[in-house]
């Protein structure tokens, strides 16, 4: 079984493999999360303590936490699961995922250094690896350096240089994200320029719609008057035709 050693104070990564069945007998049974002591490894992690991130089997399915079995299962999975991206809406599909317990099927054990042993161990905690890049975001930026608001985090960005292909010196840097410049703070007014002139449209419309209506209404009780007041006028005329009769 291979195991896959991470540290994150150190940035570093270590693989190493174990054939002894005496010693992995140790970490069968774990589940993802637990803890285990650094001497099941070997003489070279005492007084290191380790935490059970995941793993593979020997067919490559992941490890998922949850599911407490020590063999593969098929689960029905939707939007937002793990070792899951559906190809369409609302669809949902059958995936073979491994149990969160280590067994004997497992081929490659993710583990994490929680607590740091006496003894740095090579490649794994001797010496930090620096982070190649840096902080993209305004925020971060400004966090890491200890910015002003009225500090340019454009002076501040962490570029590399390199040699390109071509053999000419070429600068790289991000571009800085959620960054406040006058152009956003244009389009942030003019969208609520925007939606302050559609309330008011909105609102005239809305008068001048009330205004035609009431105008109809009136023109329909005056057409409605002036009909009756010719039909009373009408019969009073036969009335009088008749009577002269």
């Amino acid at each position: 079984m291979k195991i896959n050693i991470a540290a994150p104070t150190t940035g570093q990564q270590k693989v190493i493999e174990i054939d002894d069945e005496k010693r992995l007998q140790n970490l069968y049974e774990r589940r993802v999360a637990q803890e285990i002591d650094g001497d099941v490894l070997g003489e070279e992690f005492t007084g290191y303590v380790f935490r059970v991130s995941g793993g593979n089997d020997k067919q490559g399915f992941p490890m998922r936490q949850g599911v407490l079995t020590n063999t593969r299962v098929r689960l029905l999975c939707a939007k937002g699961h793990k070792a899951y991206r559906p190809r369409r809406a609302g669809e949902r599909k059958r995936k073979s995922v491994r149990g969160c317990i280590v067994g004997q099927d497992i081929s490659v054990l993710n583990l994490v250094v929680t607590k740091m042993g006496d003894n740095p161990v090579p490649g794994l905690t001797d010496e930090p690896v620096p982070r190649r890049l840096g902080p993209k975001r305004a925020s971060k930026i400004r966090k890491l350096f200890n910015l002003e608001k009225d500090d340019n985090v454009k002076q501040y960005v962490i570029a590399r240089t390199f040699t390109n292909k071509a053999g000419r010196e070429v600068r790289k840097a991000p571009k800085i994200q959620r960054l406040v410049t006058p152009l956003t703070l244009q389009r942030k007014r003019a969208r609520k320029a925007a939606k302050l002139n559609s309330v008011i449209r909105n609102k005239e419309e809305a008068a001048n719609y009330k205004k035609v209506v009431a105008q109809r209404l009136a023109e329909q009780r005056e057409a409605r008057r002036s009909l009756i007041s010719k039909r009373r006028s009408t019969r009073k005329s036969a009335k009088l035709a008749e009577s002269g009769k």
